[in-house]
């Protein structure tokens, strides 16, 4: 009997060499290019009528990523063209390597706040991390290791897209009302403010609160049921350049006499960035960093970057997907390549910008090459506007990113997860309190360790369900697993099975476990079997395994031939029952036998 199971349960090794060959033959073929260059699929089927909707939606997107940038580079602590440099190369290259039309590569809030602590150390530190950010995205993504981003759940990306608003908005409060802050983080930023009162500007207010209540009032009027609907919707997506022109003008207008009634940006690098490779060593006050003294100024923020901008990505990839499928892996190709190729021309990190994705969305893009306006509308901002840059004030800027903050604090899907699972607010708060009063980078961690321990937890602890049963007047303890078993689980089966039986060891003799949701299991797991099956030898009872996996029931097989006996998938547990006892009556008959036979 076991020597017939064991060939039934012998396990197949893969052929080294015939899988080397099909890998090389599906690396070979044309798709695997076009699935890597999506270029080559969209090119060749481009309409003329595209050309149109395409340029449109990037001239609109490029209204709104132009004063961003400009203002993403304040809060990264650089200087404002620095924002510009992130904003245009990342357009470029996602045409040829991005797989989602509505997606706009930028720098974003997050980023740059994540960045600051050593941006403003020397800019060179915020090049070289958008360098090994690219590489480090570019190898997950060829590796395909996209799903990776599945272990982090929606109530942590919601607690750490919460807090950095809540810290990003903070930050911006004192420039708000034309106060200079000496920190960005959210405790000293209202420290200040409330400390220096006094020394609010009313000019710096007036012009900002109300830049801040025309940015929230015009992202409504796209609403306006009545007029023509197309006007409104782009006079909604233009409304930051709207402010940002006007806070401009006014502010040129009113230092013509040589006052000067507002905080403004000032003096902005003029012209395109040199074409070179990232810095892998750099001079601070007269000290020289080499590469190394640059990776240990980093820390944690070599993991945490790459994997929060991922995460924005395949988030925006997904949410503008409209059905279709979304590969994550090719997105962080696409990503690491922006991010890598911007760091050759002064870029800080960069990734999916949901603010200008929604709003490419919303302009009717039709492909990613309405990216290149928007690239082409950067690059011209730099050439030819960089001293009408000079002008912007301070407070514009500000009105400009609370009012993006705003829109990232999303109360109501708090009030989703409530209704849904309250389960799921433990982890949103442990990343939302930990990056508001501790760090963007740290508080992402501690989430995504909060949600592998529930996952670990669950896996330790599967559903298992025991009940003494009577089954054609034999009492049986049945045990019903209703997930899989691997090795953080194995010593729980035993456990429970055992307690149980020490329980109920004179009523019961058999011990049937269903396996019908096992599909597999591990040495650890098999090894716990064998080990529960000896401990019920001595309470006197036998173990049965009913409807198991092959694939499952081969791994303790292949440890014990003698075991195969343990495994039935007869239909019902009547059946199993029957012929247990059926074999256990013939066996009992069979000793009397040979007890007669030698004694006579």
């Amino acid at each position: 009997m076991a020597s017939r199971d064991e060939g039934l349960y012998e396990q197949d090794f893969p052929n080294i060499r015939s899988t080397i060959l099909n890998s090389s033959k599906k690396l070979c073929r044309p798709a695997t290019l076009t699935n890597k260059l999506p270029i080559l699929k969209w090119l060749p089927r481009y309409q003329a009528s595209f050309i149109f909707r395409d340029a449109i939606a990037g001239f609109t997107v490029g209204l709104t990523t132009i004063p961003q940038a400009i203002a993403y580079g304040v809060v990264a602590g650089l200087q404002p063209q620095y924002g510009l440099y992130a904003a245009f190369m990342g357009c470029f290259t996602y045409i040829i390597f991005g797989s989602c039309k509505d997606v706009t590569i930028a720098t974003t809030a997050i980023m740059a706040l994540m960045v600051h602590d050593y941006a403003v150390i020397t800019p060179d530190l915020a090049v070289l991390i958008s360098f090994l950010a690219g590489c480090t995205i570019l190898v997950l993504g060829i590796l395909n290791l996209g799903v990776l981003v599945r272990f982090i759940s929606m109530p942590v990306i919601t607690g750490f897209t919460m807090a950095a608003a809540c810290t990003i908005g903070s930050a911006q409060i004192n420039n708000l009302f034309g106060m200079k802050s000496p920190s960005n983080d959210l405790i000293p930023a209202w420290k200040h403010f409330f400390t220096h009162l006094p020394n609010v500007s009313l000019n710096d207010s007036l012009l900002g609160v109300g830049g801040l209540i025309f940015l929230l009032l015009m992202k409504q009027v796209k609403n306006i049921p009545y007029g023509n609907k197309t006007f409104w919707k782009y006079i909604s997506l233009s409304r930051n350049a709207l402010v940002v022109i006007f806070g401009t003008f006014l502010a040129y207008q009113l230092s013509r006499d040589g006052s000067q009634p507002f905080v403004i940006t000032g003096n902005i690098t003029a012209g395109l960035p040199p074409f070179r490779p990232p810095p892998f060593s750099t001079i601070v006050d007269g000290k020289e960093l080499t590469f190394s003294d640059m990776i240990s100024t980093y820390g944690s923020s070599l993991a945490s970057i790459p994997l929060v901008s991922i995460l924005e990505i395949v988030a925006i990839a997904k949410a503008f997907s409209k059905g279709k499928i979304v590969n994550a892996s090719q997105e962080m190709i696409a990503l690491g390549m922006c991010n890598i190729m911007g760091s050759f021309v002064s870029s800080m990190p960069v990734t999916g910008s949901f603010t200008r994705t929604a709003v490419n969305n919303a302009s009717g893009v039709k492909t990613p090459l309405g990216g290149a306006v928007t690239g082409a509308m950067v690059l011209m901002a730099l050439a030819f506007l960089t001293q009408t840059f000079y002008y912007i004030p301070k407070a514009t800027l500000a009105s400009v990113i609370i009012a993006a903050m705003i829109s990232l604090v999303e109360l109501e899907r708090l009030a989703e997860i409530w209704k849904s699972k309250r389960m799921d607010l433990f982890p949103f708060a442990v990343t939302y309190f930990t990056c508001l009063f501790w760090s963007l980078e740290y508080g992402i961690i501690c989430g995504i360790v909060v949600n592998i321990s529930f996952i670990l937890y669950r896996s330790a602890r599967p559903q298992i369900h025991i009940e003494k049963k009577k089954v054609n007047n034999y009492e049986i303890c049945f045990v019903d697993v209703k997930q899989r078993l691997d090795f953080a689980s194995a010593e729980y089966l035993k456990e429970k099975v055992v307690k149980f039986m020490s329980g109920n060891r004179y009523d019961v003799s058999l011990i049937v476990i269903k396996g019908e949701e096992i599909n597999s299991i591990d040495y650890t797991v098999a090894m716990n079997i064998i080990s529960l099956k000896e401990d019920l030898e001595v309470l006197s009872c036998d173990l049965v395994c009913w409807n198991w996996n092959i694939r499952a029931a081969g791994v303790v097989c292949r440890l014990n031939g003698d075991l195969c006996s343990l495994f039935k998938n007869d239909h019902s547990i009547e059946e199993v029952v029957n012929n247990y006892y059926l074999n256990l009556q013939r066996k009992n008959e069979s000793s009397i036998d040979t007890v007669y036979t030698s004694t006579s």
